[in-house]
């Protein structure tokens, strides 16, 4: 049995907020060369966790040790100091300058009390190569993309010698191609006794990449599982507390007539193609692609935000022109869109007043001012049905957890009564547990007659939820499948466009 201490190892950590206890009596270990994943639903205190070890936050009790020796982490210099360096889900860095500038951003070399740029070019020449980004230092950050991006992240903790990487939800912003380089360069880490702490939400990426699986639940330790044990069901298992035996609530109902129709319509971003499909009264119709495939577009262009080029949309029968959110919502219609915190939130604002934006217009009284009361009933109402876990209809909506603030988004156009849902990446950066209850929702929803159209970069969800499925590849349906031939190698032949295989 080796006596060799682990590299970070963490005793009985605590951390309280005003109000909430988020971390209580927590231990983890991570040895030199392991992939660690750290797995729980939102407000688990993983978050919590991270901010401690890459000294954003101190702990209230217990005691964190790298090689053996107790450490104070008291300061994001002292946690670099010791080899740790936190990957930040929104990427921190400045997009202005340069690569190789953001490398060494606040601790430039200098050569006679100036930046020795001779220096930065070559040093971040060096750990570019580490992690197989073929860029020059020289070129301007803007000019990558996200996914080159964090490479340069990656780069930047690299040349502080970075002995612990932390990365928090690093494949959110991803395509599918930079995800598999990303992992490429994980492998590689490893292979060099680096470590990684690896935060996902997405389990697929965890059963790929991880030696061992710690789950927090609760703000503490749920349990551990070892590389030969990793699966869905047992990170599933930890993470709630419960057995999910059915993820996806799908029960048999009958389909209506169309209420949604679009008749060759035609987006701003793919002008030369023909959109043409229909949604029913109860339905719940997946669309699936790859990233790029002008999924978001076509939602976007049925609600207004962009006005289409050709064609006819109809609502319950009627024909709809929609040159305007205003107008979407007046035929009936809501989306929710794929970036909730940018485009479906004020999150410096309360729940209330966020339940009541849509309906701002619907909710004047006679004298053009708002009928507070309509907007606290709205507001009861959806926190009641939606289950939203909040202390008060009051609370400033960035402080509630990502699942919560997902079901706030929803809150706000459910209370207008829509006839037609659209759904852009509906489960995004949310934990399996609020995973379950949107299901939930999209399930109740369609059994009561409304139309969903919604957008999933997750297979299994797109597999699990849909009734129908339209596949996309460069701005056109490539094909529809039926429920009863769904499978994830009919939809990936279509979403690359390879229609006469499928």
């Amino acid at each position: 049995m080796s006596t060799t201490p682990p590299l970070l190892e963490v005793r009985q950590v605590g951390k309280r907020f005003p109000g909430v206890r988020a971390l209580h009596n927590v231990d983890l270990t991570l040895e030199a060369g392991e992939v660690l994943a750290v797995v729980g639903e939102n407000g688990a205190g993983k978050s919590t966790l991270m901010k401690i070890l890459a000294g954003v936050q101190r702990p209230d009790t217990g005691q964190i040790f790298v090689d053996g020796r107790p450490v104070h982490l008291d300061s994001v210099a002292a946690s670099i100091g010791c080899g740790i360096s936190l990957i930040h889900q929104e990427l921190n860095l400045a997009d202005n300058l340069h690569v190789g500038a953001n490398i060494f951003l606040g601790r430039e070399p200098t050569r006679f009390g100036l930046i020795d740029e001779r220096r930065i070019q070559q040093g971040a020449k060096d750990v570019l190569a580490r992690v197989g980004l073929d860029v020059s230092p020289a070129t301007l950050l803007a000019d990558l993309s996200i996914g080159r991006q964090q490479m340069v992240e990656i780069a930047k903790a690299l040349s502080v010698k970075a002995r612990v990487l932390i990365m928090d939800e690093p494949t959110s912003s991803l395509s599918a191609h930079e995800t598999e380089q990303l992992f490429r360069v994980v492998k590689e880490l490893r292979a060099n006794g680096v470590s990684v702490i690896y935060i996902s939400h997405r389990l697929g990426e965890v059963t790929e990449l991880a030696d061992r699986v710690t789950v927090l639940r609760d703000g503490e330790n749920a349990g551990q599982i070892s590389r030969e044990e990793i699966t869905h069901d047992n990170m599933v298992r930890l993470m709630v507390g419960r057995d999910i035996s059915q993820f996806y609530a799908r029960q048999p109902h009958e389909i209506g007539d169309p209420l949604l129709e679009v008749d060759r319509v035609r987006t701003p971003t793919w002008p030369r193609h023909e959109l043409s499909f229909s949604v029913g009264r109860g339905e719940i119709v997946g669309v699936a692609g790859l990233v790029g495939a002008g999924r978001t577009e076509l939602l976007q262009t049925l609600f207004g935000i962009d006005r289409a080029l050709a064609g006819r949309i109809r609502v319950a029968g009627k024909t709809v022109a929609v040159s305007s959110p205003r107008e979407a919502i007046a035929a009936g219609m809501a989306l929710v869109p794929e970036d909730r915190k940018l485009h479906g939130l004020i999150v410096e604002m309360g729940v209330r007043p966020n339940i009541g934006l849509a309906g701002l217009r619907r909710n004047k009284g006679p004298l053009g001012f708002l009928n507070a009361g309509v907007e606290r009933r709205d507001t009861e109402t959806m926190i009641e049905t939606l289950r939203i876990k909040t202390p008060s209809a009051e609370q400033i909506v960035q402080f509630l957890s990502g699942g919560n603030q997902q079901k706030v988004v929803l809150g706000k156009w459910l209370a207008l009564g829509p006839r037609v849902l659209l759904l852009d990446e509906p489960t995004r950066g949310i934990d399996v547990g609020a995973k379950q209850e949107i299901y939930g929702l999209m399930e109740t929803l369609a059994e009561q007659g409304v139309a969903i159209l919604f957008v999933s970069s997750e297979m299994e969800e797109i597999l699990g939820m849909s009734d129908r499925v339209l596949v996309m590849h460069e701005g056109k349906i490539t094909g529809e499948i039926g429920r009863d031939d769904l499978s994830e190698e009919a939809v990936m032949q279509l979403a690359t466009g390879n229609v006469e295989s499928a």
